[in-house]
C-alpha cells in the first residue's frame, strides 16, 4: 500500500461517510465491461464541482490490491453486478492527482519528474529486481513487471489536464507531460500491461491540429458524454429523492441548478445541490470558484459574433456552435465557436448535442454571466438593457402602443440578423427584447405545457420580486392579430400551468403582420 501504487480506500470511505452520498458505483459496471479490451483507455472530462475526484477515488478503492473494500461497497449498486467479486481489489493500481503532484513538486517543471520518481520507487519496493536498474520511466517498469508476472495495471489520473490549463504558455512543460502520457499509454507494450486507464479532468485531451495527442482514448465530455452521462453529476431522479428527503422545493431547485443535457439525462451540479441543502439558500455557489477570473477573459475576446451570442444567451436563447475544431487548451482560439466550446467544457454553458446549440443552463450560471458583464461594463449590453427595460416597463404599464413600437425598434437595431419567417423567429426576437427581465425574472420558459397546449413564453418572477412584478404568459401570432393571441391564452387555459403561483399574472398577446411589417400587442391582467 503506497502513496500512488496500490492505495487504500480511505478517500472513497470519506465520500461514503458523508451525510449526502449519491451512489455512482454503476460507473464500475461500465469500466468492468471495458477492462482488457480496446475500449480500456478512457478520458472522462467534466467541469469543476461535478464529482470527478470522487469517481476516481471510487475506482481506486474498487480495483486496488492495497485494500479490502468488501465492506465499503456492501449494499451499493455494483454489489449486485455479476462481475463484482471478479474484479474487486484484484489489480495493481496506480492512482495520482496531478494537481497535488504539481504542488508537492514545487513547480511545473518538476512535476513529471516527481510523479515518475515516486511511482518508480514504490514499484521497486513491491517488485524489487524485476525492474532493471537502468529503467528510468514508469512505462518501462510496468512493461518489465507485466512480462515477468503477467500482471496488468489499472492507472487512474485525476486532474490530468492541470499542466495544460495552468501552464498554458509553457510549451516545454506541456510537451514533457504529453510525452510522459504517450509513453505510458501509446504503443504495443502498454496494451499488454494496462487493464484500464481512466483519466479525468476539465478539458478533453489536447489536440495537435485535428488529432488527439492520445488518439487511442475514448473521450467522454460535456459535448459527447457517451455511456458515462449519468455517472458524474446528479441526475433528475437523484435530485428528486434528495428534495423529498430534505423538504426542498424541486421546482425552485430546477430553475436554479438544472439545465445540463448529457445524453438522455438532465444533470445537476452536485456541489450546488449539496450547498443548497446545507445552507438553505437558492443562490449562486459558483462565485466561490473564481467565476469572474474564468469568464471575463473569454467573453471579452475579439471574435465576430461572440458578444452578441452571449447577450442572446443571457436573454434565454440558444446559439449554434461548432465544437469540433477546438484544440482542447486555454490559448488556441480561432473564433467564437472555440470560445463557446471551452465555456461548455468549463460548465458555464450547456450543450444540446442533437441541435448543436449552446445555452446558459440555469439561474445560477445566468447570474454569474450577468455579474461578469456588469463588472466589465459592456457598452453594447448597457445600451441594450436600457431599451429592454423600457419595454418591460411599457408591458407593466399596459402601454400596448409603446410595446409595439419598442419591439420594432429593438428588432431593427439589435436583432436584424433574425429574419421573420414564422412564430418561432418572432419568439427569438421577443426573448432577446426582454433581456432586462433577467434582473427580476427567472430564465423564460419556452413552450411551457399548460391546460390544453403550450404557452409560447412564460416569465416567472424571482421570489424576492413577486410582490412587485407579475408573471407574464405570452402567445405569439403571425399574420393574425394580438387579440387572437390573447384569446388563445384564455381558451386553452395557459394560466393553469401557474396554478401553484400566488401572484399577479399578465397575459400578453403579440402579433406580427408580414405585409405591414408592424407589431401589435394586447395585454390583460388576471388576478389570482
Amino acid at each position: 500500500m503506497g502513496l500512488f501504487v496500490n492505495p487504500d480506500n480511505r478517500a472513497f470511505q470519506d465520500a461514503i461517510n458523508a451525510e449526502i452520498y449519491v451512489d455512482k458505483t454503476g460507473l464500475l459496471e461500465v469500466t468492468n465491461r471495458f477492462l482488457a479490451t480496446p475500449q480500456k483507455f478512457i478520458c472522462n472530462s467534466r467541469p469543476r464541482r461535478f464529482g470527478k475526484s470522487m469517481a476516481a477515488n471510487m475506482l481506486a478503492a474498487y480495483y486496488s490490491k492495497g485494500c479490502d473494500s468488501h465492506e465499503l461497497f456492501a449494499g451499493l449498486v455494483i454489489e449486485k453486478n455479476s462481475d463484482y467479486e471478479k474484479y474487486l481489489n484484484k489489480f495493481d493500481v496506480i492512482h495520482f492527482d496531478v494537481q497535488w503532484c504539481f504542488k508537492e513538486a514545487g513547480s511545473a517543471e518538476k512535476t513529471v519528474s516527481f510523479i515518475t520518481q515516486t511511482i518508480l520507487s514504490e514499484l521497486r519496493d513491491i517488485y524489487g529486481d524485476i525492474i532493471p536498474e537502468h529503467v528510468k520511466k514508469v512505462s518501462g517498469a510496468l512493461a518489465y513487471i507485466s512480462a515477468a508476472t503477467g500482471n496488468k495495471f489499472v492507472i487512474i489520473i485525476d486532474e490530468w489536464d492541470v499542466l495544460i490549463r495552468d501552464e498554458a504558455m509553457n510549451k516545454a512543460v506541456q510537451e514533457e507531460y504529453i510525452d510522459f502520457l504517450r509513453n505510458l499509454f501509446k504503443g504495443i507494450e502498454p496494451t499488454k500491461f494496462i487493464a484500464l486507464a481512466y483519466m479525468t479532468g476539465i478539458l478533453p485531451i489536447k489536440k495537435y491540429k485535428t488529432q488527439s495527442a492520445l488518439n487511442n482514448f475514448l473521450e467522454y465530455t460535456m459535448i459527447n458524454p457517451g455511456p458515462l452521462a449519468s455517472y458524474v453529476g446528479f441526475t433528475k431522479e437523484e435530485v428528486t429523492l434528495l428534495c423529498q428527503q430534505y423538504n426542498i422545493d424541486f421546482t425552485e431547485l430546477k430553475r436554479w441548478y438544472d439545465g445540463y443535457l448529457l445524453g438522455g439525462y438532465h444533470v445537476y451540479n452536485p456541489c450546488a445541490v449539496i450547498n443548497l441543502i446545507f445552507q438553505g439558500n437558492f443562490q449562486s455557489y459558483w462565485t466561490q470558484t473564481g467565476t469572474y477570473e474564468s469568464i471575463l477573459p473569454l467573453i471579452n475576446m475579439d471574435f465576430d459574433g461572440l458578444r452578441s451570442a452571449i447577450i442572446d444567451m443571457l436573454a434565454g436563447e440558444s446559439v449554434e456552435v461548432i465544437p469540433y475544431f477546438f484544440q482542447n487548451d486555454m490559448v488556441s482560439f480561432r473564433d467564437k465557436d472555440d470560445v463557446l466550446t471551452l465555456l461548455i467544457h468549463l460548465g458555464y454553458l450547456a450543450y444540446n448535442q442533437k441541435r448543436s446549440q449552446a445555452f446558459i443552463p440555469n439561474e445560477e450560471i445566468r447570474f454569474e454571466f450577468a455579474m461578469a458583464t456588469k463588472v466589465n461594463k459592456w457598452s453594447e449590453l448597457i445600451s441594450f438593457q436600457k431599451e429592454s427595460r423600457a419595454l418591460l416597463n411599457a408591458v407593466l404599464d399596459y402601454d400596448t402602443e409603446a410595446v409595439s413600437e419598442m419591439l420594432e425598434k429593438i428588432h431593427n437595431q439589435y436583432t436584424s440578423v433574425i429574419e421573420y419567417h414564422d412564430e418561432n423567429s418572432l419568439s427569438s426576437v421577443l426573448t432577446i427584447a426582454f433581456l432586462s427581465t433577467l434582473d427580476y425574472y427567472f430564465k423564460p420558459v419556452r413552450e411551457l405545457p399548460t391546460g390544453r397546449g403550450f404557452a409560447d413564453f412564460v416569465y416567472i418572477p424571482k421570489p424576492m420580486y413577486r410582490e412587485d412584478y407579475p408573471a407574464l404568459v405570452g402567445e405569439l401570432k403571425w399574420n393574425k392579430s394580438a387579440a387572437t393571441a390573447l384569446q388563445q391564452i384564455k381558451e386553452k387555459r395557459y394560466t393553469e400551468s401557474l396554478r401553484d403561483y400566488a401572484g399577479e399574472i399578465l397575459l400578453v398577446g403579440i402579433n406580427y403582420d408580414k405585409k405591414t411589417k408592424e407589431h401589435t400587442c394586447s395585454i390583460e391582467n388576471v388576478m389570482k
